[in-house]
């Protein structure tokens, strides 16, 4: 981590400033953590770590490994912070899951982030009836979106760190998650998952999300589900 901070304006040692420092709106507190929207910079950083340690963690001994998930890690962050700054009136939101705090004890960010996903939302073209659906094109189509009934959240990038997993971090951001995009008038939330990937297709049903049948020859090749939970 330090290696991959030194070199930028990010603080290695920052430590993790109190719910009421950050002015947090939303929150989901569960056992002893927080499922929020990230904030600071260094929280945006600690879940694009964590996405390039879920990324290489089946191949633990690849030469190499350590400089592949900083260089990873760096890449996520700037691609992060791109896609929170929204366009065309599309937006996403990084959720973090942050531990409780704690008057006895002093954390810095990259040790109190232990979960995190993406929240997307997106609008479906002419046509579509789930994300991804090969459509026709118009000749002339408009690209200004009027009705909010094309709009619809999608998630991505789900993962949990290591020490953390087992405590039910994973469900309690998609719950957040959920909510907030019902909050924003989103009535149906889509994922991908892979065909072998039995956990998190579990846990996904657990939460209400169905496979989509429709979306199901299209993703053949790509070994994915897409699941669906309206709101």
């Amino acid at each position: 981590h330090e290696e991959t901070l030194k070199d930028s304006k990010l603080q290695f040692n920052k430590l993790q400033e109190s719910a009421g420092d950050l002015l947090i709106q939303e929150s989901r507190v569960f056992g002893d953590f927080v499922a929020r929207q990230a904030i600071l910079d260094e929280e945006y950083w600690t879940a694009a770590w964590l996405r390039a340690e879920s990324h290489w963690e089946d191949r633990p001994n690849e030469r190499y490994a350590d400089n592949y998930k900083r260089k990873y890690a760096d890449q996520e962050y700037d691609a992060l912070k791109r896609r929170c700054k929204g366009y065309h009136g599309q937006t996403c939101a990084c959720v973090v899951a942050v531990k409780k705090e704690d008057k006895n004890v002093k954390r810095t960010v990259i040790k109190s982030v232990v979960g995190t996903l993406d929240l997307n939302i997106r609008y479906l073209l002419q046509g579509q009836s789930f994300p991804g659906e090969r459509v026709k094109a118009p000749l002339f189509c408009s690209l200004e979106r009027k009705e909010s009934s094309g709009r619809y959240g999608y998630v991505a990038n789900l993962c949990v760190a290591k020490s953390a997993r087992r405590r039910g971090i994973a469900i309690n951001m998609l719950e957040f998650a959920i909510q907030s995009a019902k909050s924003k008038g989103v009535d149906q939330i889509f994922v991908h998952v892979h065909r072998h990937n039995t956990p998190a297709q579990k846990l996904y049903q657990k939460l209400g999300f169905q496979i989509v049948d429709l979306a199901s020859p299209h993703l053949l090749e790509e070994q994915m589900y897409l699941l669906c939970v309206r709101t």
